[in-house]
């Protein structure tokens, strides 16, 4: 983080991935005071790490040949629209429309389609892409086999640790219940076509921390302790949602503690996925199981179940606990025992040197 145009960079991401959540959080308090569908708030959050790194990209390295230019601005068009729609979703409640399942606000509705339109616009601008850009930029899918067996080790490891937060509860017996349920296993069967349709959210927040600030924070502070900065701050910047959406705002101070938590731990293991794998895609596919297999195991099938949820002080000694166990142990695999961290890569060729770890 030593030169100009990296600080720039830095400036840049911060200024987009953090001041846009933050400043809309003001809307979310409004809204969360009038109680008003704020659904669309968390989906389009989730694109503004990418978007930052995008700009400041664009507006550093304006000659750069290499750069997925094509793609960088179909997402942030795609952000800016989903931005206007979800300040609309607050400033005009009545809209409104009637669905088979109840009534919904427009523009919630909107961004939801958006997303989907977004998804499949941006897959086509990647493709055309070619390999050489998409691998300059780190946006190449490679190591196959490495990065499935990444993932089939999360998938794992979170049904594993659901299991011993159902037995600890006495609720072993749900639990088995709803994985051996037909609902559960064709919720997991669309899963793909869901991923398809709206990847872009869950590759809009790892592009930013993974990919972007996870090397430029390791590199300064070491492997270890990078990942751990890492996670506090992701953690952070979910801030808004913590205290007006997933939980009623008398709880957000828990909630804020909880999310450090997962995304201290989370952050661990998506780290060491990523340096073990150098593939974007995969923490990006593992964040999008994270997200989407709580629904799974709720047995809700809703997004829904995110909302309003209650979290109490006594809990954060066990998800402590049980996170560091399942993920936080990642801390010692040998992709984070290099002391050299000079084989890290500059972004955006941001690849790590791992066949020596």
């Amino acid at each position: 983080m030593g030169s100009k145009t990296e600080k720039r960079q830095l400036y840049i991401f911060i200024a987009i991935a953090y001041g846009i959540p933050y400043l809309l959080g003001l809307l979310m308090w409004y809204g969360s005071l009038n109680q008003l569908n704020l659904s669309a708030f968390p989906v389009t959050q989730m694109l503004y790490p990418a978007m930052g790194v995008m700009f400041a990209f664009l507006l550093t390295r304006r000659e750069d040949k290499e750069m997925p230019k094509a793609f960088y601005i179909c997402f942030i068009l795609n952000t800016i629209i989903s931005i206007v729609l979800t300040v609309l979703s607050v400033l005009m409640p009545d809209a409104i429309v009637t669905l088979p399942g109840g009534t919904i606000s427009v523009f919630c509705l909107a961004v939801q389609y958006l997303m989907a339109a977004g998804s499949i616009i941006c897959l086509i601008c990647l493709i055309a892409a070619g390999k050489k850009k998409r691998g300059a930029y780190g946006i190449r899918w490679k190591n196959g086999r490495s990065s499935v067996g990444c993932i089939l080790l999360f998938t794992i490891l979170y049904l594993g640790r659901v299991a011993v937060f159902d037995g600890l509860a006495g609720e072993l017996g749900k639990f088995v219940s709803i994985m051996t349920s037909a609902e559960a296993w064709i919720f997991i069967a669309v899963m793909p076509l869901n991923f398809l349709t709206g990847y872009i959210a869950f590759f809009g927040e790892e592009y930013g921390w993974r990919y972007y600030l996870q090397p430029l924070l390791q590199k300064k502070f070491g492997l270890r302790k990078g990942v751990l900065i890492l996670g506090v701050v992701w953690g952070l910047w979910h801030l808004p949602l913590d205290f007006f959406y997933y939980v009623k705002p008398e709880y957000g101070a828990v909630m804020t503690v909880n999310q450090i938590i997962n995304c201290v731990t989370l952050g661990i293991f998506l780290g060491y996925a990523y340096m073990k794998t150098e593939n974007i895609w995969v923490p990006v596919i593992i964040h999008f199981l994270n997200n989407n297999l709580i629904m799974v195991i709720s047995g809700a099938f809703s997004a829904d179940v995110l909302e309003n949820n209650s979290v109490s002080w006594l809990e954060i000694p066990v998800t402590l606990l049980i996170n560091v166990l399942v993920f936080g142990l990642f801390i010692f695999a040998k992709q984070y025992r290099e002391k050299d961290t000079s084989r890290i890569k500059d972004v955006p060729a941001a690849s790590y040197s791992v066949s020596n770890l």
